[in-house]
């Protein structure tokens, strides 16, 4: 096989297996998954992925280490706003602010114990499963707490509209989606006019451009399908937002690059004068913030909280990140790539949902999918050794 063909194909593994799936799945469902509702609703049902998965990146990058905690955070984090506001009223813009607390003082508990002590984080997070879902269900009282409040739920779940202007909002979504595809054209020339300038060595003007202009499509397309239901919802604002600054702090970061080079040889990084301690720390206070984030979009989404809420979601983000490309080795990973896994999962989840089939079967489908991703990880990294 012609070298640039196999490098292409190594590089856009999982790209490739996203689009096989999502024709699949198309033929299959005889093109329901197409609809603008479903569409829309593939990135509301799965923002809490994207968000836990961008915080599980740090926390893999530092040597596939993990955080099993999330589900019970998300359960502690959502049934303290639903109660704060349902039963004692309190301002939901203080609970959010209360709850986002709780999470970074979570993840601050067991950075602590991860970084400064060294506790493995398999057990200190297996241990902050086990507490936080019980005081998650201690705050609830054991019950399903709903939470009605226009205010709180406008954060997260509304869509966005311009008052007296209904023709306008209607094609915000389409106008975002084409301002968005021009910055994408844009911010490629302008990566080439850099690496001319300075003399780097840069991909053929057709290769960045064509991914570029692919790239640009999907948005614009994706962009007229939120048009054609409610437009854009809040809760994608707050997904994209949370994905592009970490996807700035990774790639375009001194400290971003911190974490890859623990994962890399943490031995050299600690003699290069980095403290590693440190950076443990940040990973899992980070997981602990954004973890309340996400229960309080899960409680949005969802309307109520209970013991059980965010049961598995750890899963899912753990997922996201190595069927996205994130190495269980730790030092390699994106977040380009843990969108792309996202998807990948949120694709066979809607698909299968679509056809009736039950969530026993999607489990067996994402458990193989993850287990295919890891095998392939593993099997490339003895490779390049």
């Amino acid at each position: 096989m012609n070298t640039k063909v196999k490098d292409f194909l190594t590089k856009y593994t999982m790209v490739i297996a996203l689009v096989i799936v999502f024709a699949l799945f198309c033929f299959l469902t005889d093109g329901r998954l197409l609809f603008a509702q479903n569409m829309s609703n593939l990135m509301l049902q799965n923002g809490y992925v994207l968000v836990l998965a961008c915080g599980m990146l740090l926390c893999i990058l530092t040597g596939g280490n993990i955080d099993l905690s999330i589900g019970s955070v998300i359960c502690l984090t959502g049934g303290i706003a639903a109660v704060l506001i349902s039963n004692m009223g309190m301002n939901p813009y203080l609970t959010i602010i209360l709850c986002l607390a709780v999470g970074l003082l979570v993840g601050i508990w067991q950075g602590y114990w991860i970084g400064y002590v060294r506790i493995p984080p398999f057990i200190t997070t297996l241990a902050g499963m086990f507490v936080f879902r019980g005081f998650g269900r201690l705050v609830l009282d054991n019950k399903t707490v709903s939470i009605q409040n226009k205010a709180f739920l406008n954060v997260f779940t509304s869509y966005i509209t311009i008052p007296g202007l209904d023709d306008v909002s209607k094609y915000s979504a389409l106008i975002v989606g084409i301002v968005a595809a021009i910055y994408v054209i844009f911010s490629t020339m302008r990566s080439r006019a850099n690496k001319a300038k300075k003399g780097y060595r840069q991909n053929s003007a057709f290769a960045d451009f064509g991914r570029a202009g692919i790239i640009s499509v999907v948005i614009v397309w994706y962009c007229n399908l939120l048009r054609q239901y409610k437009g854009i919802s809040v809760m994608l604002v707050w997904v994209v937002a949370i994905c592009l600054i970490y996807n700035f702090i990774t790639s375009k970061t001194a400290f971003g690059r911190y974490f890859y080079a623990i994962g890399g040889n943490e031995k050299a990084t600690k003699l290069s004068g980095i403290d590693t301690n440190k950076i443990y720390f940040i990973a899992y206070a980070n997981m602990g913030l954004l973890a309340g984030l996400a229960g309080m979009l899960c409680a949005a989404r969802v309307g109520s909280v209970n013991g059980n809420t965010g049961t598995s979601f750890e899963m899912d983000a753990i997922g996201s990140c190595f069927i996205g490309g994130a190495s269980a080795y730790g030092g390699v990973g994106t977040v380009g790539g843990v969108v792309i896994g996202a998807l990948l999962l949120g694709v066979i989840n809607m698909g299968m949902s679509i056809m009736g089939i039950g969530d026993s079967w999607q489990y067996v489908v994402k458990g193989a999918v993850l287990l295919v991703a890891v095998v392939f990880d593993v099997l490339s990294n003895r490779k390049s050794s």
